[in-house]
């Protein structure tokens, strides 16, 4: 784990004193930069030492097999890894022929600074080396919001206490070396170097390399462009290999003298563009950066996370950890997304190689709403990105020999590269995950022309697949057997609750949008009985209930298995359990790695009541390990529902602090980013109570005891909604927009809104019904705040 004193808690910046070797890597994904399609990692210019060096370009990747010890029908036969690919981070110091390496020498400060309003990583470094020589070092590092291409650092080195020689080299690295990626010798010998060379070129302080993979056979493209300013005696000149390209700049510096460089990256990648015409997109890049100029880029970047920052912003009054911690991942989120442009969301974003690099459901329940609210845009082109491998979701179900489209649990192109059945083909919820974030999208946009050329084609063939999957018994309800559910310590289960009112959503919601798109949904081939049988299966759809205890059944069956023995697996200390305990013993027994009754009575609150939810929660608490990134942030916003407001609270704050307090031990790998959206949802859909049922946006705001004041936005059918909350009321406004009333319910009660005119109304507590709930021996919320 991070020390807690690691980030000094401030509202607007993340800030690291100090360099610890043992927490580098940790530190890389946290100064991760990317604008969701260049991704780099934070690390130290000179390269060495690092933790994990990466850089990455969104969906390219590397094609590997995927081992089996029994082959099976239907199991995909190859998977797909996120390529680091050419480095153009790295600017390497001499300095009077020592080479500048903070584990050498002496530093006297280091620090680095995450500015999340700037969109820039700062670094400050004064530094003696081992013949006493002392220099100053700043560096500041972006990704542009802008300009999509570019990647740019201007680094600068100043002489402090006598004349000094110093040179230095910017460098771009394909192919550079790499920890590990694999125990498979055959997945590591694929990983290790991917990238074969075909073009390089040098002019002058430009210099570009191409590769291209050996079997995705996608290509890639990096061109390096400088600016030197120093004393009038610096010297320039370049050399490149076809691996290797470096700018060397060189002078004598007196006391209070600086060399500086500003270097310009340009990366652009294609699976079908020819070779020139990949070497001209990044070359005409460069030359658009250089005409911007250092400063105006830096203005861009600006401008740029002003608009944001004023539609996504959550301020929390009394809470400074909380308020910085929902920025910072508010900030990941947005680098996720921001010009991904019709490419995949990963879960660890482009911060890291966690999970392969691959998109799971997750981009769809947690990071969509968050977008869909504050970036509209960047949503849309997730789910075009999904919309864009509908061809090969047809494909899977044509092989699991059902109907409709089966969309990939994990993947980066779009197939399947889950090896593990149980927990990836079987968890078919994310196709309804999929269909429901579009008609969400649409509904809180009013985008038809996304509707048109995408959502009902989603809604269509995920409407499909379920119709295939489910059948109706003889009870007279729909039933969807032997699936997974969100938790995956349950697998291959009979009637989830979360998949089951996911799957009849989505049959509404089809049903909905062919009806608005007749034509198009013609084209499709729906028909009206077919509707009807969707209608049908969505109004009877089966929701397993223990009437003995009182409590909704996560799977049909659930409450009745044995309960785990939490108290032993305490004393082992044995979480996570998946890495402690075999797969057959937690599948048989009442143990739940993360939310998942909980998340249904989240996404589709308006099939319960609160006391059902009250019970539910209570019952399931107990039950709840969070062996899941994914689960703080949902056991938060029901906590807050049902009044248990400390609890809410403990949860938001690990949530939040997933990363920033590395809790899952593995940040090192990249930032968790449905998590970090996960801390927005705490706030507003846990605190605030925002929730978009049957269409309606309302809200039910409720402060933590240690929270003075709370307030957000949201982008609502071309509106801009503002809240307000303060410990006695709370103020509605809306603050750009057309001139149309907007509806809205505060607590149940229909407010009718005007832009330029607040509405105010006194908050409406609620009590909690149960007690504060206990959890699994060992597993209270790690809700120990920076101070």
């Amino acid at each position: 784990m991070i020390p807690l004193q690691r980030f000094p808690v401030e509202p607007w910046h993340v800030r690291e004193i100090g360099l610890d070797l043992n927490l580098l890597a940790q530190s890389e994904s946290v100064f991760a930069l990317s604008n969701g399609h260049i991704g780099v990692r934070g690390t130290l210019e000179e390269g060495d030492p690092s933790g994990l060096p990466g850089t990455y370009l969104n969906s390219f990747y590397e094609q590997r097999p995927l081992p089996y010890a029994e082959a099976g029908y239907g199991y995909p036969e190859s998977g797909q890894s996120v390529v680091n690919v050419t480095n153009g981070k790295l600017i390497r110091l001499l300095v009077d022929d020592e080479t500048f390496d903070m584990r050498y020498g002496q530093i006297l400060h280091h620090e680095r600074i995450l500015d999340l309003r700037a969109g820039l990583l700062r670094r400050v470094v004064e530094w003696e080396s081992p013949s006493g020589r002392i220099i100053r070092v700043r560096s500041t590092r972006l990704v542009s919001f802008t300009q999509r291409a570019i990647l740019a650092a201007h680094y600068e080195v100043e002489a402090v206490n006598g004349a000094t020689r110093v040179v230095l080299q910017s460098e771009l690295v394909a192919n550079e070396d790499m920890p590990r990626q694999s125990a498979d010798p055959r997945v590591s010998a694929i990983l290790e170097r991917p990238l074969d060379p075909q073009l390089h070129s040098n002019s002058g302080n430009r210099s570009m390399l191409i590769h291209q993979t050996r079997i995705s056979g996608l290509r890639m493209a990096a061109a390096v462009d400088h600016l030197v300013v120093g004393p009038s005696n610096v010297s320039a000149h370049s050399y490149i290999e076809e691996d290797w390209a470096r700018t060397t700049a060189g002078t004598k510096l007196e006391p209070g003298e600086t060399l500086g460089i500003t270097k310009y990256v340009a990366y652009g990648w294609s699976s079908q563009r020819s070779l020139p015409a990949l070497r001209d997109q990044v070359d005409a890049a460069l030359s658009a950066v250089l005409h911007t100029g250092w400063h105006d880029l830096l203005a861009e970047q600006r401008e740029y996370l002003d608009e944001y920052w004023d539609g996504a912003d959550v301020e929390v009054g009394g809470d400074p950890a909380v308020q910085q911690a929902v920025r910072f991942g508010m900030y990941h989120v947005l680098q996720a997304g921001a010009r991904a442009e019709q490419r995949a969301l990963p879960a660890k974003g482009l911060t890291g190689t966690g999970y392969d690099g691959h998109a799971f459901w997750d981009t769809e329940m947690y990071v969509l709403p968050v977008l869909t609210a504050t970036a509209p845009r960047a949503a849309a082109d997730a789910l075009r990105w999904r919309h864009s491998t509908i061809e090969l979701a047809t494909e899977r179900a044509r092989t699991l020999r059902l109907k409709g489209a089966a969309f990939p649990w994990r993947t980066i192109r779009g197939q399947e590269c889950s090896a593990y059945w149980p927990a990836g083909t079987a968890a078919f919820h994310v196709n309804a995950d999929i269909a429901v974030a579009a008609a969400r999208y649409v509904q809180w946009t009013g985008d038809d022309e996304f509707e048109r050329q995408c959502g009902l084609a989603l809604l269509v063939e995920t409407a499909r697949l379920w119709m295939s999957l489910g059948y109706h018994g003889n009870d007279g309800r729909f039933h969807i057997d032997g699936i997974t559910g969100p938790d995956e310590y349950s697998a291959i289960v009979d009637d989830n609750i979360y998949t089951n009112l996911m799957a009849a959503e989505n049959l509404r919601q089809a049903t909905e949008s062919a009806k608005r798109w007749p034509n198009e949904a013609d084209a499709l081939d729906v028909e009206v009985d077919e509707l009807n049988r969707w209608m049908a299966a969505a109004d009877t759809m089966a929701m397993p209930y223990d009437h003995e205890l009182g409590v909704h059944q996560q799977y049909r069956g659930s409450t009745e298995h044995e309960v785990w023995d939490f108290k032993a697996s305490a004393v082992e200390d044995d979480y996570p359990l998946l890495l402690h305990s075999p797969y057959f013993d937690l599948y048989r027994k009442q143990v739940v790695k993360q939310a998942d009754l909980v998340l249904a009575m989240h996404w589709r609150g308006n099939e319960f009541t609160l006391a059902e939810k009250a019970r539910a929660f209570e019952y399931y608490e107990a039950l709840t390990v969070r062996d899941s990134s994914l689960s703080a942030c949902s056991q938060a916003i029901l906590a807050a529902e049902v009044g248990q407001l400390q609890l809410a609270h403990d949860y938001l704050i690990e949530a939040a602090t997933m990363d920033l307090q590395d809790l899952e031990h593995n940040t090192r790998d990249g930032v968790h980013v449905a998590s970090l959206a996960g801390s927005w949802l705490a706030l507003v859909c846990g605190f605030g109570g925002m929730r978009d049922y049957g269409g309606v946006l309302s809200f039910a705001p409720q402060l933590a005891p240690t929270m003075t004041r709370l307030s957000w936005s949201v982008r609502w059918r071309g509106c801009k909604i503002r809240v307000q909350v303060s410990p006695t009321d709370v103020t509605y406004s809306v603050d750009d927009g057309p001139d149309a009333t907007v509806e809205i319910r505060h607590s149940g009660q229909l407010i009718a809104l005007t832009t330029g005119v607040p509405v105010t109304r006194s908050l409406v507590k609620v009590e909690p019904l149960t007690p504060r709930p206990a959890q699994p021996a060992g597993r209270a919320p790690r809700s120990i705040a920076p101070q």
